[in-house]
């Protein structure tokens, strides 16, 4: 690019879980409101307009997931071996390299930043094996560092916490381009109304505690047994429920408003999710990373069931490490979890501070401003 013309910024994500794409969507924000006139492509690495393959696999790996829960947990850790795992891992990189040289030449980016890792090994390979010149940077949406995410040729690696910058470090990266500066989320979730305010908005009681559960945009997570479990709760509760795109999900829960003994309240996909945590004493859902990120910044104290073995059980030990949740393991009682925690507010209290401790409002716009300098210097801007 020579001076004078606009940025071009290629931002890659894939559509498995919701996290990637929020992450995406944070930092493009940000890179609009530093440099307006750059152009800006995301694309969803994972979408049939993208590749009937990718999303066939897709596809498959969710129906699968129904019948083999620890399915992410046996693809994570055998992609973390040295041997067959990593092996099959660049396999993967190098079967979808065609459609990322494709989608490089069509938008000739200056930078191309990657949320998800599959499009990060394509485009790893891509530097190695052509000519096509632009710079690799690397956002990791968990609170763990894995193999997955490592490959030769990133030019910027962005992390949740210090110690995955020290991990990639000691793989030989550049102290200089790997920032610990956090899981990025929308700054807008800085302006929401304070916790009354938010409750008013939601016509919600004002003084009954309320406690909130998210099954993650798919809606998992067993939503219905804990909802049994809270029954036994006597004291009267505001129970949330958001069940994502799950749509038995949420008419099984509104089948349930009338018997319930608190007041329960159900939302399908949603754009109030933040507004709803905002307005909880209590969150209660799987350890997602972008779930936990925006928690920690709301100083919501969680309470972690059922994490998928692999990030999301690492996602789990980092914020019950940092006294920003508690964890409810197989055979525990999780209305027990939640009453203990209700019936003491210093408990409370202290979770709330440990999460606010882990909070990185200013992630996205951190990352942004990177990469916009980058892009200043690299063309003498």
């Amino acid at each position: 690019m020579t001076s004078g013309q606009h940025r071009r910024y290629l931002i890659m994500t894939a559509s498995i879980g919701s996290g990637h794409i929020q992450a995406a969507e944070a930092i493009t924000r940000e890179v609009r409101r530093l440099d307006p006139d750059a152009i800006i492509e995301i694309v969803d690495f994972m979408s049939r307009g993208v590749s009937t393959v990718n999303w066939l696999l897709k596809r498959l790996y969710l129906l699968m997931l129904a019948f083999v829960p620890d399915l992410y947990d046996r693809c994570y850790q055998f992609a973390g071996g040295k041997g067959t795992g990593r092996l099959s891992d660049m396999a993967f990189s190098l079967v979808m390299y065609r459609q990322m040289a494709h989608l490089i030449d069509a938008y000739h980016p200056d930078t191309v930043l990657c949320t998800h890792p599959f499009p990060e090994g394509a485009c790893s390979f891509i530097k190695k094996f052509s000519r096509r010149q632009f710079r690799l940077s690397v956002v990791l949406t968990d609170y763990s560092l894995h193999e997955i995410w490592v490959y030769p040729r990133v030019d910027d690696y962005f992390v949740a916490i210090p110690s995955m910058r020290d991990g990639l470090i000691a793989k030989g990266f550049a102290p200089a381009r790997v920032h610990a500066t956090g899981i990025p989320v929308d700054r807008k979730i800085l302006d929401l109304p304070d916790k009354t305010g938010a409750r008013q908005a939601l016509g919600l009681a004002i003084e009954q505690p309320v406690v909130l559960l998210m099954g993650g945009g798919l809606g998992l997570g067993g939503i219905e047994a804990m909802l049994d479990d809270l029954e036994r709760i006597e004291g009267p509760l505001t129970l949330l429920v958001v069940a994502g795109r799950n749509e038995d999900l949420e008419l099984a829960v509104r089948r349930r408003v009338e018997a319930s003994r608190h007041e329960l309240h159900v939302w399908g996909f949603t754009q109030r999710a933040k507004l709803l945590m905002r307005a909880s004493d209590l969150l209660v859902t799987k350890p997602g990373a972008l779930t936990m990120s925006e928690a920690f910044i709301l100083g919501l104290p969680a309470v972690l069931h059922d994490p998928i073995p692999g990030p999301e059980e690492e996602n789990a030990v980092y914020a019950t490490a940092h006294d920003a949740a508690v964890w409810v393991h197989p055979g525990e009682s999780l209305a027990n979890a939640v009453q203990t925690l209700l019936a003491h507010p210093e408990r409370l209290g202290k979770l709330r501070a440990g999460a606010k401790a882990c909070g990185r409002p200013a992630a996205a716009l951190d990352i942004a401003q990177a990469l916009v300098a980058e892009e200043n210097t690299s063309h003498g801007n």
